[in-house]
């Protein structure tokens, strides 16, 4: 898992539209990555939607949003033109990268137990710089804090 004040460690999935896309893709932008467990789903979409709506003050400041889920591309844009999401959505099916930044782990619904993506978002500095780890954080205040991340 990458830590706050290290180098995010670089990884290339496939892009909603079925292209290949690095993290490294967006050096020189500060990079909102957000790790959610699933396309249509309430919380997913608060989240989602939080972001889309934020994504003018985003750019702004020089930002830009980047989703990540275990969804297929297709569901992904599905979703993506369904919600009017403006910003890039990434799919991990073999979750490897979520394990790899922490974002993969046991969950509890109902008392049952499962695993699972947890819910977090990483603000990553223009210079691939980790400035920011939130790790089980509400779809709410998940994106108040990357708000604030950028505005400073």
């Amino acid at each position: 898992m990458p830590a706050v004040g290290t180098q995010a460690p670089d990884f290339e999935l496939l892009n909603q539209d079925g292209k290949p896309t690095k993290l490294s893709d967006f050096r020189g932008q500060t990079v909102i990555l957000f790790a959610f467990p699933k396309v249509f789903t309430s919380g997913c979409t608060t989240q989602a939607c939080g972001m889309r709506d934020h994504y003018p003050t985003f750019q702004t400041h020089n930002a830009t949003v980047i989703g990540i889920s275990p969804d297929s591309p297709e569901d992904l844009k599905r979703w993506q033109e369904h919600e009017k999401l403006p910003y890039t959505l990434l799919s991990d099916p073999d979750h490897q990268v979520l394990e790899a930044w922490g974002a993969w782990g046991e969950k509890s619904m109902y008392g049952k137990k499962y695993t699972g993506v947890i819910r977090s978002h990483w603000v990553i500095g223009p210079d691939g710089t980790v400035l920011d780890e939130q790790i089980s954080i509400s779809p709410k205040k998940s994106v108040e804090l990357a708000l604030k991340s950028v505005e400073g």
